[in-house]
C-alpha cells in the first residue's frame, strides 16, 4: 500500500512485479552510468585545452557506434524477457472476468456456475473505521494464494483500465474487445488498485481491491457466495 511520502514503487506482491522492480533498478543504473560519462566529458571539455589529435577519428567513430549499441542490448534483453513472462499464460488455476462500467466494476468467476457480483466504492460516510478512503469497495475480488489467476478484461461503455500496482497488473478495458493478463499472489494479503484510464466524471471513484486468501478459505467463500 502506497503512502503520501512514498517516492518509489509499492512493494512487490507478485513474481512479475518483482521482475519489473529489478528491471527498473537495472535501467536506472544504466542511466546513471550514461549521465556520469556525459558529465565527465563535459567537465573535461570545459577544463582541458581542446585538441583534435588526441584520438584517431576512426577509433572514436567505432567507440560511439558500439557503445550505444551495447547499452541498448543490456536494456532490451531483460525487457523482452519480462514482456514474454507477462504475456505467457499457461494453464491458469482460476479465470476471472472484469467488466468496467461507469463507474464500477463487475466480476464473473467463469469456473463457477453462479459467481458474479458488482463492486462499488464505499462512500466516505459509510466507511468503517480503519479502512482506506476512496479505495475500499463493498465486494472484494477474492483469489487463492499460490495460484495463477487469469483476468479477462473488457468494458461495457467507455475505456477503462484494470490496474493493481503491487501485483504488476495493468490492462485496458475496451468495449467489444477482450484483453487478458495474469498474476500470482504468493501470500495472503489485500491489494489495492484503481481504474487507470480517464473514463468520465467519476473516474476517481472506481477502485479495485484484490484479497488473496488460502485455497481452503477461497473454496469455502466460493461455495457460500455462489449458492
Amino acid at each position: 500500500m502506497a503512502n503520501h511520502t512514498q517516492l518509489g514503487f509499492q512493494d512487490a506482491s507478485s513474481p512479475i512485479m518483482e521482475e519489473l522492480l529489478r528491471f527498473h533498478d537495472h535501467a536506472l543504473m544504466v542511466a546513471l552510468a550514461i549521465c556520469s560519462l556525459v558529465l565527465y566529458l563535459l567537465f573535461v571539455m570545459l577544463t582541458q585545452k581542446l585538441s583534435s589529435s588526441t584520438v584517431d577519428a576512426q577509433a572514436i567513430e567505432l567507440i560511439w557506434t558500439i557503445l550505444p549499441a551495447a547499452v541498448l542490448v543490456t536494456l532490451a534483453l531483460p525487457s523482452l524477457r519480462i514482456l514474454y513472462m507477462m504475456d505467457e499464460i499457461n494453464q491458469p488455476d482460476l479465470t476471472l472476468k472484469a467488466i468496467g462500467h461507469q463507474w464500477y466494476w463487475s466480476y464473473e468467476y467463469t469456473d463457477f456456475k453462479n459467481l458474479t457480483f458488482d463492486s462499488y466504492m464505499i462512500p466516505t460516510t459509510d466507511l468503517p473505521l480503519g479502512h482506506f478512503r476512496l479505495l475500499e469497495v463493498d465486494h472484494r475480488v477474492m483469489v487463492p494464494t499460490e495460484s495463477t489467476v487469469r483476468v479477462i478484461v473488457t468494458a461495457d461503455d467507455v475505456l477503462h483500465s484494470w490496474a493493481v500496482p503491487s501485483l504488476g497488473v495493468k490492462t485496458d478495458a475496451i468495449p467489444g474487445r477482450l484483453n487478458q493478463t495474469s498474476f500470482l499472489a504468493p501470500r495472503p494479503g489485500v491489494y489495492y488498485g484503481q481504474c487507470s484510464e480517464i473514463c468520465g466524471a467519476n473516474h476517481s471513484f472506481m477502485p479495485i481491491v484484490v484479497e488473496a486468501i488460502p485455497l481452503a478459505s477461497f473454496e469455502n467463500w466460493s461455495s457460500l457466495t455462489s449458492s
